[in-house]
């Protein structure tokens, strides 16, 4: 009985009990192939150097990156350089562990993290490669002596391939525990298929597929192809930051000061291009409320079921951002007056008919208030758009809420221009 409670108080039984089992199972079925492969493959001194070879590569690639830290979720990164190198080289036992001595170098020095990921992503990697190694090692024997040699095209084509079996693989194990753990906002699909995606993943395969040509000649090669993995991961690292940097975490959306400073971008792009475009300020209606009725949980929950229903509701060309509490902002370019009220009554409409459940309680519903506001000759600077929209969602809010008010074609009245402190920094960035 005292074994049995800390195991129930493990992490990855609070999961969705599908996702609990179809992790453990891919786990055991790991554990099973590696048993397996431990029993019927013969262990050559030869094998196990250029294994070794490999396992410090990785080593050192993860320790002259690990200032840029490891981000929860699917993060990208090129090691796969390394082990889908080993998989066309070696049986599957050594494609099967080699994750292993990375995953254990990851939680040592970079960060910790529940058992259960850690051991999940190194099955579902494992796995992948050692199917990539049993695809080429069945096809190889089609190349005379099963090596480059003369048949390079070939091997090089075959070598793709298999690369391509290793990322699907990869892509059907991650991809279900992914989708249903990932941060709010996140668009799991674009993070496969994205053209960010399949261009690291392209750029991946080639560099596993020539350092493993050139290890076939000496493992030497291996060494020298180290400093271009650790400058395409430092690089692939830089742009995931940089995008961290852009959005808001709750929400997934453009955080306050990249919004504005885009945004800005727009509307001087409008004013020389002389198009319309409109500025939006969308504010939740009694969020206090749902805070102090359902907790901050609940209200997080609604947050990004809010601003999942904005994205899907907008056009790919709008703006959207999150400025702070339950306030959100708006760029619609290349859009009328009528455009933009239809737009945002759109928005107003789908908010309105959004259900957030609660386990054991009954949905949360809430309803948006949304000010719009469109270029004059006195308002021609984000500033005073903004300014106009605040005042507009204001209107809105005292006529009654859940509605769209558009802030009529005058200059803003000297009251709303002095916005109060705090709220000009909300708005202002």
């Amino acid at each position: 009985m005292a074994l049995r409670s800390p195991l129930r108080d493990w992490p990855v039984w609070q999961l969705p009990r599908w996702l609990a089992t179809y992790i453990t199972a891919v786990i055991a079925a790991y554990v099973a192939v590696v048993a397996g492969a431990l029993a019927t493959t013969s262990v050559r001194p030869g094998d196990l150097r250029l294994c070794a070879v490999f396992v410090g590569c990785g080593a050192a690639s993860v320790e002259l990156t690990r200032r840029a830290g490891e981000r929860e979720g699917l993060a990208r990164d090129v090691y796969a350089i390394w082990d889908l190198s080993a998989a066309l080289l070696l049986p599957p036992l050594y494609a099967l562990v080699i994750p292993l001595p990375r995953a254990v170098h990851n939680e040592w020095r970079i960060r910790r993290t529940l058992l259960h990921r850690r051991a999940y992503s190194t099955a579902a990697y494992g796995l992948a490669y050692a199917a990539a190694s049993v695809v080429f090692r069945s096809a190889a024997p089609l190349l005379r002596g099963g090596g480059p040699g003369g048949h390079a095209p070939t091997w090089i084509v075959l070598a793709a391939g298999c690369g391509l079996v290793s990322m699907a693989v990869q892509t059907c194990l991650i991809i279900p525990p992914v989708k249903v753990t990932a941060d709010p906002g996140t668009r799991v699909l674009s993070l496969v298929l994205g053209r960010e995606a399949v261009c690291n993943q392209a750029t991946e395969l080639c560099l596993a597929v020539l350092t493993a040509f050139a290890a076939v000649h000496s493992a030497l090669a291996l060494v020298v192809a180290l400093p271009l993995v650790i400058v395409l991961q430092r690089s692939l690292r830089h742009a995931s930051l940089a995008a961290a940097a852009r959005t808001d975490a709750k929400t997934g959306l453009l955080n306050a000061v990249a919004w504005q400073r885009e945004a800005a971008v727009e509307v001087t792009r409008a004013a020389q291009a002389r198009t319309p475009l409109a500025v939006a300020i969308a504010d939740i209606d009694h969020f206090k409320a749902v805070n102090d009725t359902h907790g901050h949980l609940a209200g997080d929950a609604v947050l990004a079921a809010v601003s999942a229903a904005m994205r899907d509701l907008l056009r790919d060309c709008d703006l959207c951002g999150r400025f702070g509490g339950e306030e959100f902002t708006v760029l619609l370019p290349r859009t009328t007056t009528a455009q933009a009220l239809e737009i945002t009554e759109r928005i107003r409409q789908g908010i309105s008919q959004l259900a957030v459940p609660r386990d054991g309680t009954a949905a949360i519903r809430v309803t948006i208030s949304i000010g719009v506001a469109v270029p004059s000759r006195a308002r021609c600077t984000l500033d005073d758009l903004l300014a106009a929209a605040d005042h507009a969602l204001y209107q809105a809010k005292r006529s009654g809420r859940d509605r769209v008010v558009i802030y009529p074609d005058t200059p803003v009245p000297q009251a709303r221009q002095s916005l109060p402190p705090a709220r000009a920094n909300a708005l202002l960035g």
